[in-house]
């Protein structure tokens, strides 16, 4: 492995069982809510669970908003993972209007009430193994098969305002947004750490891409 992961830690529960996930691949994890810890970092994971106010919140509060933009800036790579991939967008509207951290243009809102496959209507949240299409193009996807499955928990999609951001889609009465790529930030709104040997792959293929 290239360089060590930070793991940024703004109080969300799922922290521990990616950190497991990333140490299963051979990565050097460092969990940390220390901002400048942050602002040395070459390489980030953003994992989240739960409302993205709250978590934006805890974000701010700890100064780490502004240490992970900054870093990015300075030429770390991220990668944000289910509600942490929704924290890179401007802004969501679970319960209220609330502003992410702006890495990746675009909303983040709500599956539509009406969803269904067929005659048949489809419950929110969106929970299950599902496939993810892709081209198999971005490095972050290395050895995954277009078609392979993962696994999903979230009731709110994210809407790139560029097109060319999508990394791959998934389908769920209509296609939405699993992978997303701009540059050095990426994210994946599904549970790498609970899709089994796809989730793993990912992961390994951010430990070992290249940093500052």
């Amino acid at each position: 492995m290239n360089k060590p992961i930070t793991m940024i830690d703004y109080g969300g529960s799922n922290l521990r069982s990616v950190q497991k996930a990333l140490e299963a691949v051979g990565a050097d994890v460092r969990v940390t809510a220390d901002p400048d810890e942050v602002r040395r970092a070459a390489k980030l994971v953003l994992p989240g669970v739960g409302a993205f106010g709250a978590g934006m919140a805890a974000l701010r509060g700890r100064g780490l908003d502004a240490a992970t933009r900054e870093v990015v800036d300075a030429g770390a790579l991220l990668l944000g993972i289910c509600l942490g991939m929704q924290f890179l967008f401007d802004a969501s509207d679970e319960m209220g209007r609330h502003t992410g951290l702006g890495l990746i243009p675009g909303p983040v809102t709500r599956f539509p009430a009406d969803l269904r496959a067929g005659d048949r209507p489809l419950k929110v949240p969106h929970v299950g193994w599902n496939e993810i299409d892709h081209d198999a193009t971005h490095p972050l996807l290395a050895g995954v098969a277009p078609g392979a499955h993962a696994y999903f928990v979230h009731s709110y999609v994210c809407v790139p305002a560029d097109p060319s951001d999508v990394l791959a889609r998934a389908d769920y009465g209509g296609p939405f947004t699993a992978i997303v790529g701009r540059g050095r930030v990426l994210g994946i709104q599904f549970h790498p750490e609970k899709s089994q040997r796809v989730g793993l792959r990912i992961l390994s293929n951010f430990a070992v891409m290249e940093a500052k």
